[in-house]
């Protein structure tokens, strides 16, 4: 699936957002990244798989 060398990591790794973006759509708040994964501008993300990933912002200190 990436032709990138080395290969971005597997929609499966934990470092999955570290994966090239291939369509950029700021307007809309995502990116779609070689490995299948659909990154929002708020740390959600979609897997191919159709898992979704919550947001995971850091909270602020009170």
């Amino acid at each position: 699936m990436c032709s990138h060398s080395p290969a971005c990591p597997s929609f499966e790794d934990t470092d999955r957002e570290a994966a090239r973006v291939v369509s950029s759509h700021p307007e809309q708040g995502w990116s779609l990244l070689c490995n299948g994964v659909v990154l929002f501008d708020d740390t959600g993300e979609l897997l191919p798989d159709g898992a979704v990933v919550a947001p995971h912002r850091p909270r602020a200190a009170a």
